[in-house]
């Protein structure tokens, strides 16, 4: 079955051009589009795509408002948001990223890393522009909470190894690669990990191994 999509992005060329991208890629649909955030919400609840695609800058409700009414943290049933923007701006990929976006992206990414991230965010992993995921957390790490949410329960070295590749934005079958284990075994250390570290999603526990100084971006 298709991915299904609602895109996003105030300016109709932008808008048109990433429909015609994602729908020309085999097993991704765009189902909706909309032209501001507060359009995006209601056709995303209505709708419930697989992943919403939002422009950080529209008018009227922004694409971090939206991806925080679609995918905060008091949201029971949140959906796949990936932000794009023009700007790389790190305050803007943070927002985003806090708000429970699962991926973010340039608008000068590429066809490729566009289907990748639509692909990574249906699959409940995250992708985000290599161009800035080091500087990114590096920058903002330490000014996150001042004390980090502590594990429920201790980090088993294996996990600690998982945690470490998932900070640097590693897909599971190139976790498995890296480590010599199964991708199953993969996915369950993360889904323990999520739970330890009461985290939403693989960004979530990025964040949190840069801001407890597991990681360091280079």
């Amino acid at each position: 079955m298709s991915i299904r999509v609602v895109v996003a992005d105030d300016q109709e060329i932008v808008r048109t051009g990433l429909t015609m991208i994602l729908n020309s890629q085999p097993g991704i649909e765009v189902i909706g589009e909309a032209a501001n955030g507060q359009r995006a919400v209601e056709l995303a609840r209505h709708l419930r795509p697989d992943v919403c695609l939002f422009d950080i800058r529209m008018p009227g409700v922004d694409g971090i408002a939206a991806t925080r009414a679609l995918a905060g943290p008091d949201v029971p049933d949140p959906l796949a948001v990936i932000v794009i923007t023009t700007f790389d701006l790190d305050e803007y990929v943070y927002a985003a990223l806090r708000a429970g976006a699962r991926g973010f992206l340039l608008k000068d990414a590429g066809t490729v890393m566009l289907a990748q991230a639509v692909h990574a965010a249906a699959d409940g992993e995250a992708l985000i522009a290599p161009s800035i995921t080091a500087r990114l957390l590096r920058t903002f790490a330490s000014s996150g909470p001042a004390a980090a949410t502590q594990p429920i329960d201790s980090l088993t070295d294996r996990e600690e190894q998982v945690l470490a590749a998932v900070a640097r934005g590693r897909t599971n079958a190139e976790i498995a690669a890296e480590l010599h284990i199964t991708l199953s075994t993969v996915k369950t250390h993360v889904t323990s990990l999520m739970n330890k570290l009461q985290a939403r999603n693989r960004v979530e526990i990025a964040i949190w191994a840069y801001e407890t100084h597991r990681v360091h971006g280079r």
